[in-house]
């Protein structure tokens, strides 16, 4: 697939499922809803929504709440292929530094989308987040 570009209808069908993956969201507290979507290296695309919590640090991000769903349907590291994120922000949202932390954890690099109702921007996950903590650092 095409992933250079952000207009690119290669994308299409991962914005979709992030946008449905939006309006499910459980966003009664702060009322920002976000929407993801991955890419598994075989294809397969997992959606996934912001889950929030009274309990305030309990909450999900909808980036980790895809990885969750994918690694539980059997995704292993270096099988993420992109990643879409949705919002109605004005302005494009990127995954917050844990959500990066744990893309990291299933792949080296990773283009991502950032959407809202009016733009899309194309990102690297290299680009967001340099020098990531990873099992590199940990094996020496």
């Amino acid at each position: 697939m095409y992933f250079n570009d952000p207009q690119s209808h290669a994308w299409d069908a991962l914005v979709e499922a992030a946008w449905q993956g939006w309006e499910h969201a459980h966003a009664p507290y702060s009322k920002f809803h976000v929407g993801a979507a991955l890419l598994r290296a075989g294809g397969g695309i997992v959606a996934g929504c912001n889950v929030e919590n009274a309990a305030y640090p309990s909450s999900l991000c909808a980036e980790r709440t895809a990885i969750c769903a994918a690694v539980a349907q059997g995704m292993k590291p270096g099988e993420l292929s992109a990643l879409v994120v949705v919002t109605e922000a004005p302005t494009l949202t990127p995954p917050c530094g844990a959500c990066r932390q744990v893309l990291a954890e299933f792949a080296d690099d990773l283009p991502i989308l950032l959407v809202n109702r009016h733009h899309r921007t194309l990102h690297s996950l290299a680009d967001l987040l340099p020098h990531a903590f990873t099992v590199r650092n940990l094996n020496g």
